[in-house]
């Protein structure tokens, strides 16, 4: 009699694709990136390694997916930056909510170990500002871009480096941990920001 392979559901793939990217984040926090093993993921998803590298090339591969679920999670995904005619208020609503994100208890053991396999890896760097990085960005710049046309800033300015100026202190501050990352940090490099950015 042969046998039959039921095929896989797309609900029951779904569950498995989630219960691996839930196993990766538990581990990096209990052992750490550099003892995650797909060996470990896998006992602790309950599925066989070919499961694994059916979707996923290596454990880079699936700490990343499981990073920008969780921000997307986090982030509550879809929420746009606010353009309320104030551009100050909404620098920092949006910055806050980036800084919300970062200090998560949950986000920071998976994305630290994440920024240094991609400090290694440019490939997996360069995915990970794509998914990661350029996503808020893109939103600032928008904003940024809406202000410049109704004269709220210079019309001469770079707005792709006065976000990169906002975004680059609030990284520094998470990956040195030299000092607090808070609401009053952001508030205050948008006032910054934006006296420097004001017309002249």
């Amino acid at each position: 009699m042969s046998s039959r392979r039921v095929p896989e559901t797309a609900r029951s793939r779904r569950r498995t694709h989630s219960a691996i990217l839930d196993a990766t984040l538990e581990l990096v926090h209990e052992v750490g990136y550099p003892k995650l093993t797909i060996e470990g993921v896998a006992a602790r998803a309950g599925v066989g390694k070919q499961t694994i590298y059916r979707w996923w090339p290596s454990k880079a591969a699936i700490l990343r997916d499981a990073v920008v679920c969780l921000t997307e999670d986090i982030a509550r995904t879809g929420i746009a930056i606010p353009d309320t005619g104030d551009l100050e208020a909404d620098l920092k609503a949006v910055l806050r909510s980036t800084v919300d994100i970062m200090i998560h208890p949950g986000y920071d053991a998976p994305a630290r170990a994440l920024a240094a396999v991609g400090i290694a890896d440019p490939e997996l760097g360069e995915e990970l500002a794509v998914h990661l990085v350029e996503p808020t960005l893109h939103l600032c710049l928008e904003r940024l871009g809406s202000a410049q046309r109704i004269g709220q800033i210079a019309p001469d300015i770079d707005t792709r480096i006065a976000v990169e100026m906002l975004a680059g202190p609030l990284a520094r501050r998470w990956l040195l941990r030299d000092a607090p990352l808070t609401h009053e940090y952001v508030d205050a490099l948008v006032d910054i920001a934006l006296h420097g950015l004001a017309p002249r």
